[in-house]
């Protein structure tokens, strides 16, 4: 059975053009990865990616040459382990949660970073958290980290109806139909906007 959430997203994003579905890149990426990303996620990303969602939320796919979401992972999770911590950082250490000495990114032990938001947000999949059954840590962009133990498609859903599911204050809501843009995919291209389909919002 189809998870709920996943079917109320795909309602309100509308029919997915699907364009980039390539079972052998997800393969491919998490065969580097060493493990397997959230179905719902993929599910997702495969409808839609590369897109910009309600001009704010950034998702990539594995099959592209620009967004191209393995170089995504890789380039963000190379940036965030050039940080240094000091005590008592960061702000929801998600070391805690995870059981690990150190905070490391891009493996299976630690964050992925798996979509972000141009309000400097990052969204993270921690594979270990929740006890092991997967987590979602999102990192505010000011340094400090929420752990939230759902699914990317229930956090996409309660993103889109307005919830603060990025830390406080950080609710993103829009009246009306979701925006989607498609990312150009050469220099040129210039994408026009479009809308799922009405929601009574």
């Amino acid at each position: 059975m189809q998870d709920s959430y996943l079917e109320r997203v795909l309602e309100m994003l509308g029919e997915p053009p699907g364009r980039y579905r390539d079972t052998e890149a997800w393969l491919k990426l998490e065969t580097e990865l060493a493990v397997g990303l959230p179905a719902d996620y993929k599910e997702i990303v495969d409808g839609y990616a590369p897109v910009q969602i309600n001009g704010h939320l950034y998702l990539s796919h594995p099959a592209t040459e620009r967004w191209n979401l393995g170089e995504r992972i890789r380039s963000t999770a190379d940036a965030w382990s050039q940080i240094e911590w000091d005590d008592g950082e960061p702000e929801g250490d998600p070391r805690v949660s995870l059981r690990v000495p150190d905070l490391v990114f891009g493996t299976p032990d630690g964050l992925i970073p798996i979509a972000s938001t141009d309000r400097g947000e990052t969204i993270f999949y921690a594979p270990r958290g929740a006890l092991g059954a997967g987590s979602l840590f999102i990192e505010n962009g000011e340094g400090e980290f929420f752990e939230y133990s759902f699914s990317f498609a229930e956090w996409l859903y309660l993103w889109l109806i307005g919830e603060e599911v990025a830390g406080p204050g950080s609710s993103a809501f829009y009246p009306g139909p979701v925006a989607l843009q498609d990312l150009p995919m050469t220099p040129d291209e210039r994408p026009a906007t479009r809308y799922g389909p009405p929601r009574g919002m």
